[in-house]
């Protein structure tokens, strides 16, 4: 009968272990973007640890490899992103941003702060700014190829296509 107890006690005492580990887990960057209103296609896949100080909204985000991240979206943009990325989220507000920078024509800008107003995005390098549709953020881009990592897993099974086929965008 003491055995039994026991054995129960045990039971409820690693049931509850259990649930409090779950219902205490770290949210993922991603997820944490959304609780302040912004989609998770701002950043990245490849978070591997963030900081957030609730209180300020100061963050970190740290990316998964150890150079920067690189990617073309739309055609015209190239952004890249630092193994770290810093600033201050508030609701529909990222500020004091560090790590994120778009290229325009030749040269690398830093992007500083990021805006949503409805259902728009806007990025802003200072003095200037351009606006998005959320809905082009709603999936998180992949280093290397962005949002065509499909288009580029087509063209590397195409036996020799690859290497032309990108040298050939590259040079235009």
């Amino acid at each position: 009968m003491l055995a039994h107890r026991i054995l129960l006690l045990l039971l409820a005492v690693a049931a509850a272990a259990a649930a409090s580990g779950t219902a205490f887990a770290k949210p993922t960057a991603y997820e944490v973007l959304a609780d302040y209103d912004f989609p998770p296609g701002i950043i990245p896949k490849g978070v591997v640890s963030y900081t957030l100080d609730n209180a300020t909204g100061a963050f970190t985000a740290t990316l998964n490899g150890s150079s920067s991240c690189e990617f073309s979206i739309q055609g015209s943009y190239t952004l890249r992103y630092k193994t770290t990325i810093s600033g201050t989220i508030a609701t529909d507000h990222l500020t004091d941003l560090e790590g994120v920078s778009v290229k325009v024509l030749l040269f690398w800008l830093n992007i500083v702060e990021v805006t949503r107003s409805g259902d728009n995005l806007e990025f802003s390098i200072g003095i200037v700014s351009a606006d998005f549709g959320v809905d082009n953020f709603l999936e998180s881009p992949t280093c290397g190829c962005g949002f065509d990592c499909d288009d580029l897993l087509m063209l590397q099974k195409q036996p020799g296509g690859a290497t032309a086929k990108l040298r050939l965008r590259g040079a235009f």
